[in-house]
């Protein structure tokens, strides 16, 4: 056999790393297909595999059926919903300012900006939550210095639909700072300097250079937020009304409250139906993103 037969014949290095690529990535997998994806597909057998009157058990959504039903359980996925939509519509209005002023500014004081915006990241949500309560509660710190000039007291958002509110986005800000900053990256000094040189303002520079540049940036830091606010749960609990109340502490107080765990894991799985959806929109822009 020739030597160019003999290199013929030989795999290619590709083919050869491609089993210990594998390998490497088995781990993770497995992982994930035991702690995440069997608990879901368990979860979704729970409540559809249900028992009968005669001791055994039969299929039915009589459970789906129940939570459709009930005037309760549509409220408060109702104004988790909401909370959602508001927190995440908020994050947005804040966070992309400051993405833009970190990443064009020169100033010293940038650093200092950075530093508060990522700050929320390393105080727990128990010890923020405590906070808001002693500044923005009934009797609070914002009460006391209104009362010290004489001014009347404010109507405090505390065991409000807007306590979680302000809450969840001053969680969140860092994660969607970042998310930001890190696309505002894929936007070059040069690109802006060529239209700024052909008239372009500010705002025609945001929406026609920026923006476009920026949307699967945006797309990430939105379908991250929404995750974390929609199954969020100390934050609520805390600072949100006892009824209607957000998905996390009802699916608590229902399973440990009521003793009723099938429509506990029945709200989890509305939950995480709403919550695949932005999962969705995650993993297709991460997929685009690599596409050649």
């Amino acid at each position: 056999m020739t030597s160019i037969e003999a290199g013929a014949l030989a795999p290619a290095p590709t083919q050869r790393k491609r089993p210990i690529g594998l390998l490497l990535v088995a781990v993770p997998v497995l992982l994930v297909l035991w702690l995440i994806i069997w608990p879901i597909i368990s979860a979704v057998i729970q409540t559809l595999w249900l028992p009968a009157p005669d001791g055994g058990r039969t299929l039915s959504v009589s459970s789906y059926e129940f939570f459709v039903s009930d005037p309760y359980s549509r409220a408060n996925l109702a104004i988790t919903l909401w909370t959602t939509g508001v927190c995440a519509v908020l994050l947005l209005v804040i966070c992309l300012p400051i993405a833009l002023y970190l990443r064009f500014s020169n100033s010293k004081i940038a650093a200092y900006v950075q530093g508060l915006a990522i700050f929320p990241m390393f105080v727990p949500s128990i010890i923020l939550s405590f906070a808001f309560i002693r500044v923005l509660g009934p009797n609070g710190t914002v009460d006391l210095l209104l009362n010290s000039v004489g001014l009347p007291k404010i109507k405090s958002p505390y065991l409000t639909p807007w306590g979680p509110v302000i809450g969840l986005v001053w969680d969140n800000i860092p994660l969607t700072v970042l998310i930001l900053l890190s696309g505002l990256g894929n936007v070059s000094n040069q690109a802006i300097e060529a239209a700024r040189d052909v008239g372009a303002g500010r705002f025609a520079l945001l929406w026609h250079i920026i923006l476009p540049r920026i949307s699967n940036s945006i797309l990430v830091a939105i379908s991250f937020a929404v995750l974390g606010i929609f199954s969020a749960f100390t934050l609520p609990y805390v600072l949100g009304p006892a009824a209607p109340e957000m998905m996390g502490p009802f699916m608590q107080r229902t399973f440990r409250d009521l003793f009723d765990p099938t429509n506990a894991i029945t709200q989890a799985v509305i939950t995480f139906g709403f919550c695949i959806v932005f999962g969705l929109f995650y993993v297709r822009s991460v997929a685009k993103n690599r596409t050649p």
